[in-house]
């Protein structure tokens, strides 16, 4: 059964590198367009060495204390032996797949990013040749991190399972897997999110507002640093965080069937089986991917539902055929999971439409922040701001229905032996995979976004009026796609988070059952329970206010070096000298390394103390506060901004007063409030709260062990 999920990974991987080559071999145009590619290639580059060089000696320490923390508290508590990932003889395997996760998902970051900086001066000079190779283009650039993505997700998954035994026993100490993963996409997504809002708050404040120059002029001083962000952050950023949410369910789904299905002979197969559900999506991605192509004459949001929608029924069809080759043709496991697999897959339309509805200048929401811009800065952003709180509703009924229903449907169809309860939460980790299982299409269709507005943007820069109608309206889609994968996200990283939690709490009654402590049941009646609620909750907060003031505090200084040099570089308006891009690429690398430490440090620091502290009780009340609260303020946060941004936009397109008017000045003002709630904050929230799950699990034996205070509480 192994075999299916590594030819799919291979698959994936390879066909990320068949779309690299065929896009790097399209024309990249004249010598301006490939200067402005190779700028932006360089500083993207740049960047991520530099970000690595900070936090894989961070990753390398944990690794060590992990080696060493483990055995120490499962001899001191009498556990090792009795718990995978207790003893020396196992300690080092969590240790190396958290190297590995670590490694993997900065791989997955870099690979995507460096493909998509190369490939925008290709989508430009594509253009010229029409809409759909354009298109063609810049999905497939796209699709390279999409592919790469669950490629190396789904093949460092499998692989760890495989080096470690391949037997039910070692799951557990996958887990390492996961928090490597999570801990290096949260510094991807932190550094990457400020230094792209930082260039952005630069280019539109004293571009657009004060010079009154459009947008992606090669005039304003702060454009290429801003382009550099768009892959930094999207591509990178994105691509490491569905990477960590992709392997954390993936580990989290193999430990709740692992759990459930102890004693079983069913137990090797409910392991096994989310990773060939992975298997099944990512052949339907491939599939769905080739319907991408200069012969499909069709509007591209079309093109792009279409194979979304392929990609869907193909893996549907792919993953009822491999379900019934494991678990048998008509038996009553095969429909469950199927059913359970399929809602995932509804889940994630309705996620994408919700967020569109709320994020897209189609429709009335924001439309309504357009008409409040007319009344000045204030109207505009109140009501981009409760756009984003009204968006939260609907999201969170369909969080409650998914879990509802995929619960019940395993409760009510437990197989003959297994308990009911368990086998619920294992079809709600079933329907989460199901999700996850189509971030290779969900992936390729949100790179191309950042692919097309830095076309759009080298179009500007090279003076190719001609062909700007074209990217014109692959921006559009791109920013449209970029939006709704937000919304992807959040949902799918709210439910990995609660399949972690269930691991989690499953996890710890066993050992504190073999210790002959009371196994807790997180009742809120425990003191314990509710200051880790109250911590939890307020977590997503407090790490917020970091990121957006580091926004701030890089983007000010981004603002006084572009207004420096308009004042003091002489010909920069009028053409005849180029301003010095260099520096403000600088600014933003160091701003955002500077003020990613602080709040990464918090994060990794709050579960331990806690569980030092407090114990196992506290700690699983912090991992459901920080669900809870998180979510929610992600959701706020990602839909607000959008509808912010695109508020913007629907007045550029000419209604009340277009470009240059009071009212896109305005607009202009609110989507820089927006900015880094909806590509800095809201996005850093997933990784967070998965790396609060995954730490929690790792060091679980740590805090059995101490957890000094909750002997006496």
């Amino acid at each position: 059964m192994l075999i299916l999920p590594l030819i799919a990974s291979l698959s994936a991987i390879l066909l990320a590198v068949i779309f690299s080559l065929w896009v790097l071999k399209q024309n990249p145009g004249n010598e301006r367009m490939r200067e402005i590619s190779r700028a932006v290639n360089i500083g993207g580059v740049a960047f991520l060495k530099r970000e690595y060089s900070y936090i894989f000696p961070i990753a390398i320490i944990l690794a060590l204390v992990i080696y060493l923390a483990l055995p120490f508290a499962g001899e001191y508590t009498k556990l090792a032996g009795k718990i995978p990932g207790f003893s020396w003889d196992s300690s080092w395997k969590v240790s190396l797949g958290f190297l590995i996760g670590a490694g993997l998902s900065a791989l997955a970051g870099y690979l995507g990013m460096a493909v998509t900086t190369r490939s925008a001066s290709r989508a430009a000079e594509a253009a010229r040749k029409g809409m759909s190779h354009c298109l063609t283009v810049s999905f497939r650039a796209g699709a390279v991190m999409g592919m790469s993505v669950v490629g190396l997700a789904l093949l460092g998954v499998v692989g760890s399972y495989i080096i470690f035994g391949a037997q039910a026993d070692v799951v557990p100490l996958i887990i390492g897997l996961g928090f490597g993963a999570s801990l290096i996409s949260m510094f991807i997504r932190v550094g990457g999110g400020i230094y792209t809002k930082a260039a952005d708050l630069g280019a539109d404040l004293v571009g657009k507002v004060e010079a009154e120059i459009p947008e992606d002029d090669p005039r304003n001083p702060a454009v290429i640093a801003d382009n550099v962000g768009d892959n930094v952050g999207d591509c990178a950023g994105m691509g490491s965080d569905v990477f960590e949410s992709y392997v954390v369910i993936a580990i989290a789904s193999m430990l709740l069937g692992y759990f459930s299905f102890q004693g079983s002979e069913l137990l090797e197969k409910a392991i096994i089986f989310p990773l060939v559900l992975g298997a099944a999506s990512i052949f339907g991605s491939i599939i769905g991917s080739l319907f991408v192509n200069e012969r499909i004459k069709m509007e591209p949001m079309k093109v792009l539902d279409l194979t979304f929608y392929i990609t869907i029924v193909v893996s549907a069809a792919l993953g009822f055929l491999f379900a019934g080759w494991i678990f048998g043709f008509g038996s009553l496991i095969t429909n469950v999971l199927m059913v359970s697999s399929i809602l995932g897959f509804i889940i994630v339309v309705l996620i994408l439409r919700i967020s569109d509805y709320f994020t897209s200048y189609k429709y009335n929401p924001v439309r309504l922040i357009s008409e409040a811009s007319q009344t000045g800065p204030s109207t505009n952003v109140l009501a981009g701001l409760s756009i984003g709180l009204r968006s939260t509703f609907p999201s969170m009924m369909v969080l409650v229905g998914a879990i509802l229903i995929s619960f019940v449907l395993g409760y009510i169809s437990a197989p003959k032996g297994i308990d009911a309860m368990n086998f619920g939460i294992y079809t709600t980790a079933i329907t989460t995979m199901g999700m996850l299982s189509l971030s290779g299409i969900i992936m390729s269709s949100d790179a191309f976004g950042p692919v097309s507005d830095n076309a759009n943007g080298i179009v500007e820069m090279a003076n190719l009026g001609e062909v700007r109608e074209v990217t014109d309206k692959l921006d559009a889609i791109g920013n449209t796609t970029k939006a709704t994968t937000k919304g992807f996200a959040i949902g799918s990283a709210a439910l990995s988070a609660l399949a972690l939690f269930q691991a989690f709490r499953i996890d710890s009654g066993k050992g504190l059952e073999f210790l002959g402590r009371k196994v807790p049941d997180f009742s809120l009646v425990d003191p314990l329970i509710l200051i880790g609620l109250i911590v939890g909750g307020v977590l997503p907060f407090f790490f917020s206010s970091f990121l957006i003031l580091a926004v701030g505090k890089t983007g000010m200084n981004m603002v006084n070096e572009v207004r420096r040099q308009f004042r003091e570089i002489k010909g920069i308006m009028e053409g005849t000298n180029k301003p010095d891009y260099g520096r403000c690429v600088d600014i933003a690398t160091r701003g955002a390394l500077r003020e990613l430490m602080m709040p990464a440090a918090m994060v990794i620091m709050t579960p331990i103390l806690l569980g030092i502290l407090f114990g196992v009780r506290a700690v699983g009340g912090l991992l459901i506060g920080a669900v809870i609260s998180g979510v929610f303020l992600a959701f706020w946060m990602a839909n607000g901004g959008g509808a912010l941004d695109n508020a913007k936009k629907y007045i550029e397109l000419g209604y009340y007063g277009g470009k240059k008017s009071e009212p896109h000045k305005t607009a202009v003002i609110g989507d820089t409030v927006g900015d880094p709630l909806k590509d800095t904050a809201g996005p850093a929230i997933n990784p967070l709260i998965k790396v609060l799950q995954t730490i929690s699990i790792v060091f679980l034996p740590v805090f059995i062990a101490t957890g000094f205070l909750s002997l006496i509480i």
